[in-house]
């Protein structure tokens, strides 16, 4: 289950943990999506401290794009050869 939530600044997306009946259940991601960055945070259950992982744009584009991608190391290009 996931829940989105507009706010003035971000977009807010909360992951909610349904898991298998007999598997531990994992504390909620949020993801807050800014305009520069994309954090995600979720609680450590050893410590019940929030961690939180900040993404750049850079860093959320190779991500959604590895996802699709086999083994390896990649550099992605611009169109046109430019970095």
């Amino acid at each position: 289950m996931f829940t989105i939530e507009h706010d003035f600044d971000a977009t807010v997306v909360t992951l909610v943990d349904e898991g298998e009946d007999q598997a531990p259940l994992r504390e909620d991601v949020v993801i807050n999506a800014f305009e520069d960055c994309v954090t995600v945070t979720q609680v450590d259950a050893r410590t019940d401290m929030p961690v939180t992982v900040t993404l750049s744009m850079s860093q959320l584009r190779d991500l959604s794009m590895a996802l699709d991608l086999p083994e390896g190391a990649y550099q992605l290009r611009r169109e046109g050869g430019e970095g």
